[in-house]
């Protein structure tokens, strides 16, 4: 998706520029653009009166955030149902894959709670007893509806 310049400083005006809405727009900044844009960052800060290095340090600390742009979005559940079955090793299978057009994203139920560990693609498509060789076939299939 493109950043427009404009959107961007109405997401950010539309905050107070207090120090504690940073996370916030952080959010609001990655669900409009699917990441958080390098040219945010100094909007951002000029914003909340941050530093870039405080702005960046926050980004770089939570793992939700991404800095580049996926095509596609994996969330990995792991939730304690999921954990269960096997859900740490695949989320750890998953994050030491990701990169290109897939991010993979932890999240705490996706309320396939009998048949984990699961997995959603792109907010739609659900995926219950995944392995790290089903998820590998999952991924793969992404990449050839390119």
């Amino acid at each position: 998706m493109t950043v427009s310049e404009s959107a961007l400083k109405s997401i950010i005006g539309s905050f107070p520029p207090a120090q504690n809405s940073l996370l916030p727009i952080l959010h609001a900044v990655q669900e409009a653009f699917g990441h958080v844009p390098s040219q945010a960052l100094p909007v951002i800060a000029a914003r909340l009166n941050l530093s870039r290095a405080e702005v960046h340090g926050v980004i770089t600390y939570y793992r939700h955030f991404r800095q580049t742009p996926a095509k596609h979005l994996v969330r990995v559940c792991c939730a304690e149902a999921c954990q269960a079955n096997g859900a740490e090793a695949l989320a750890a299978h998953a994050q030491r894959n990701e990169g290109g057009d897939v991010a993979v994203e932890p999240v705490y139920c996706l309320g396939l709670c009998a048949s984990g560990p699961a997995v959603q693609i792109d907010e739609e498509h659900l995926h219950a007893r995944v392995t790290p060789e089903t998820y590998d076939a999952l991924v793969a299939g992404l990449e050839t509806k390119r």
